[in-house]
């Protein structure tokens, strides 16, 4: 049947062979609304052209190239500082390396690149983003360190245990080194535009807008790699010719002729009930034959993927969502976790704190350390410790500058504040004046990651769902010291800390202790 011969009812994707090949007719240039389709072959399947600028007739470069590439590199690294630490730790041990022990920095690569795979971190689905990565490593470090000591039990004192407590962390520390520096390298390649998922958004507007707005921030498109290049609206909706400058190409019957016609290798599912089951298992195969990955929203938001697992019932797929973990063996572990980095802290930084200490006594009168009450876990009050950054008469001189208020509603805080000593500007610009804080988690009061701790003011306005930030210690740096600091509103900085609180784990913590080594350094978004 030819186009001209298009008429009647609308085509359902459960109708479409899986295996034919997208076109748009040429004959529809000038024709925006073709009308109602027909039951036709998908190669006669249209797409409203006037939708568009023009065809994308050659793909970029597809992002599994690139994060294969990064999980190619990944298990060189991860054999390679095995191996450097098996040699180290032989050396160091012995002096020289006994002829029985030159197996070890062959062996321990490969079991370590082993477990590593077992563990799936070389899985595209977790490479490069959040911290599942992490804490697949770090369970894969334990079962190493579990099959070494196995081994120097078995060998009855053969096998120094020195060397498994030196070659074990030495790897899984390397290893997670290294995935950082990959990183690095996968966020310029993106910001270059190289390796992004050409991502086709398909369900109601309202839902199409808010992926969008989430994408179109620059942590979010570098993190996760989604660049939107059209959207598929319900009938009663395709009028509209562009969702946030994303142009709109048609409706979700016209799905795969969309995908063609912008090159999209992602099909983004966000809000569309009028698609079923069915109709998406149809697509998943027609997407399948493409190449092109299908993503599904569940619409829940701020759930980290660990918390998330499917369950089949009767040929059904149910989302099980797991509660929080608050307390347990894994909190002991944080905690644990908490007071040995803050030692090594103390100990590495507690001269530079001496010296700025000395800095703010000589370069402005009253006392070098800040002292505040803050709220911390369950509504219990603690005096929070930092350098002091403001003149001493600052909570008098408040009032006078409550109209130049430029923080977020809730928290004060205002650029180019008078109140700031000119030391104070750069203890505040790369979070020195935090650094006493490190007393505060030693004492129990707060931890290395957490939620801000909020002053008793604030915690006296809160509502029943920003209680719910007070269930875990504030933290001296957490998610939103890592995106924007003082540049987020109230409701982002809530966001934030509440996603922190659903999600937290250590694999979570170690990743945005290293994020905000960079956000720190960087200096942005203090004042």
């Amino acid at each position: 049947m030819s186009v001209s011969e298009a008429s009647g009812a609308a085509l359902s994707i459960d109708q479409l062979p899986a295996s034919t090949t997208a076109t748009v007719p040429q004959q529809l240039v000038a024709n925006p609304d073709p009308g109602p389709v027909a039951e036709v072959a998908f190669d006669e399947l249209l797409v409203p052209s006037a939708r568009t600028n023009h065809r994308i007739t050659r793909r970029p470069e597809r992002p599994r190239d690139l994060l294969e590439r990064y999980s190619r590199y990944a298990r060189g690294w991860d054999g390679t500082v095995a191996a450097l630490g098996a040699a180290l730790a032989v050396r160091v041990r012995f002096g020289t390396v006994p002829d029985v022990y030159l197996l070890l920095p062959v062996l321990l690569p490969v079991t370590w690149v082993t477990l590593a795979w077992l563990y799936r971190t070389y899985e595209h689905r977790y490479v490069g983003a959040g911290a599942d990565e992490f804490q697949r490593l770090v369970r894969a470090g334990l079962i190493l360190f579990a099959t070494v000591a196995a081994v120097a039990y078995i060998l009855n004192g053969n096998f120094p245990r020195t060397l498994a407590l030196m070659t074990v962390p030495f790897a899984v520390l390397g290893s997670i080194f290294g995935r950082c520096l990959l990183r690095i390298g996968l966020r310029r390649s993106r910001a270059a535009g190289r390796g992004l998922h050409r991502t086709l958004v398909v369900g109601r507007s309202h839902a199409a807008i808010a992926l969008i707005e989430q994408l179109r921030h620059t942590e979010n498109s570098l993190h996760h790699a989604i660049v939107p290049v059209g959207v598929c609206l319900p009938a009663d909706e395709v009028s509209l010719s562009h969702v946030h400058d994303v142009p709109v190409l048609g409706t979700p019957t016209q799905v795969l002729a969309a995908v063609e016609y912008s090159a999209a290798d992602a099909v983004a599912i966000v809000s569309q009930p009028d698609l079923s089951g069915h109709t998406l298992r149809r697509l998943s195969w027609a997407l399948e034959d493409r190449g092109v990955e299908l993503l599904v929203s569940p619409g829940i938001v701020e759930v980290a993927g660990p918390r998330l697992s499917i369950r089949p019932l009767a040929g059904m797929s149910l989302l099980h969502l797991e509660r929080p973990v608050l307390k347990g063996t894994r909190r002991a572990m944080k905690v644990a976790f908490d007071y040995s980095a803050t030692l090594v802290l103390l100990v590495l930084l507690g001269p530079l704190m001496l010296a700025l200490a000395l800095a703010v006594r000589l370069t402005s009168r009253g006392p070098a350390l800040f002292r505040q009450t803050r709220v911390g876990t369950d509504g219990r009050e603690f005096t929070v410790y930092k350098f002091r950054s403001m003149v001493t008469d600052a909570e008098a001189r408040l009032k006078e500058l409550a109209k130049a208020d430029e923080g977020n509603g809730v928290l004060f805080k205002i650029r180019n504040d008078p109140r700031v000593t000119r030391i104070g500007r750069v203890l505040r610009k790369y979070s020195l004046d935090e650094l006493p804080q490190l007393l505060n988690v030693l004492r129990g009061n707060m931890s290395l990651v957490g939620p801000r701790p909020p002053l008793p003011s604030e915690v006296a306005g809160y509502s029943p769902t920003e209680i719910r930030r007070l269930r875990v210690r504030p933290g001296m740096t957490g998610l939103w010291q890592v995106s924007g600091r003082s540049d987020l509103t109230w409701e982002e900085s809530l966001r934030l800390d509440l996603r922190y609180v659903d999600n937290w784990s250590l694999a979570l913590d170690l990743s945005i202790l290293w994020r905000t080594v960079r956000a720190v350094t960087h200096g942005s978004g203090a004042y």
